[in-house]
């Protein structure tokens, strides 16, 4: 049965690293892979075309697709909006009306990029860590949130962080499963001894873990997490966390792999329908200029065909390819050492497809 993939390239670098996803697929199809493409508009694209960075007909497209493909959303040029007409606003309806609340994030080291890492190599080598964050609840959807103005006319900010147990057992069971599948080792993050809601985060985790006699659980404080993950990042396995935790810790672990640009996501859904974008972002300042690493993207591509068609044979296949790449000596000039010679943005989508 064929498969549909949207196709969302959304703003700045975006469409150019799609492309280069896109090529990647291409290449699949014509191997056999029973897969359909479309494209839609999300982000800032979207409102500038259709007044809004989530139009009903993307949102259609979304719900109609059995995966969808994200490039990247937001630029400057579109700060000075209101909140629910910015570009960032069209990538969280995505995920809250998807029921996308399963976010991973791999940090991986390949061997070929051990000296890009700020890390000594000794401290990074053979890293792989998967960060599980919590998608679509906590302070990011919490409500009430807004600027006020009290009597004294003193302006205040406020956001609510607040989860329900049910929202908590959720990803904490994907965390759980997942973890099960590794090493059988699962670290989850909390700030329980300041914050009450993941004092019940905490509560929740414990419970599963009698579920899950094979996974060994341990817990951490978010801000010891951060330490360590620069301190000693391969004690870790798995990482569950909340959604900002997660939003900043899987940043962090991006940096120990030496650039930002090699790392793919999978939100998914209970049924594992998921989105699969690169974390970095629209990065304005290279936009346009063919230097982009397309590598996240495609390796997304590879997360895609893992999670939601559960067709390991072709994930694999990317994932080799990539590392083919890196052997032959190929950069971007994110991941390239000082006076080491780059390739632009095509160059490396086209090596990757070659490798295929």
């Amino acid at each position: 049965m064929t498969k549909k993939i949207l196709v969302l390239p959304g703003d700045g670098i975006g469409p150019e690293i799609v492309a280069e996803a896109v090529k990647v697929l291409q290449r699949l199809q014509a191997d056999g892979l029973d897969i359909e493409l479309e494209q839609g508009l999300v982000g800032g694209s979207a409102w500038e075309a259709k007044g809004h960075p989530l139009p009903p007909e993307t949102l259609e497209q979304a719900r109609a697709a059995d995966a969808i493909l994200l490039g990247a959303v937001g630029g400057p040029q579109y700060e000075s909006l209101e909140r629910p007409l910015r570009p960032e606003q069209g990538l969280l309806g995505l995920r809250s009306e998807l029921g996308l609340f399963s976010n991973l994030r791999p940090a991986i080291l390949y061997p070929q990029l051990a000296a890009a890492s700020t890390l000594r190599p000794e401290v990074v080598s053979g890293l792989d860590i998967l960060i599980v964050r919590e998608l679509t609840g906590g302070i990011y959807f919490g409500q009430p949130r807004g600027v006020r103005t009290l009597d004294n006319g003193e302006k205040e900010g406020f956001n609510t962080l607040v989860y329900r147990e049910s929202e908590i057992e959720r990803i904490g069971r994907s965390a759980f499963e997942i973890a099960r599948k590794r090493s059988g080792r699962l670290c989850s993050v909390d700030k329980a001894n300041v914050l009450e809601v993941t004092e019940l985060w905490r509560q929740v985790m414990i419970r599963l873990g009698e579920e899950y006699p094979d996974v060994e659980l341990s817990h951490m404080y978010v801000d010891n997490a951060a330490m360590q993950l620069v301190r000693e990042p391969k004690q870790f396995d798995v990482i569950v966390t909340a959604n900002m935790f997660g939003d900043i810790l899987s940043d962090a672990a991006a940096m120990l792999t030496g650039s930002i640009g090699m790392l793919p996501s999978a939100s998914l859904d209970a049924q594992a329908k998921g989105m699969y974008e690169p974390i970095h972002g629209s990065a304005p300042d290279i936009a346009g200029q063919g230097v982009a690493n397309p590598l996240a993207t495609i390796l997304s591509v590879a997360m895609l065909l893992r999670y939601s068609f559960g067709d390991a044979a072709s994930a694999d296949r990317i994932d080799k390819a990539v590392g083919a790449v890196l052997d032959q000596g190929l950069r971007t000039p994110d991941i390239a050492a000082e006076g080491q010679a780059s390739v632009g943005t095509a160059d490396m989508g086209d090596a990757v497809v070659a490798s295929l």
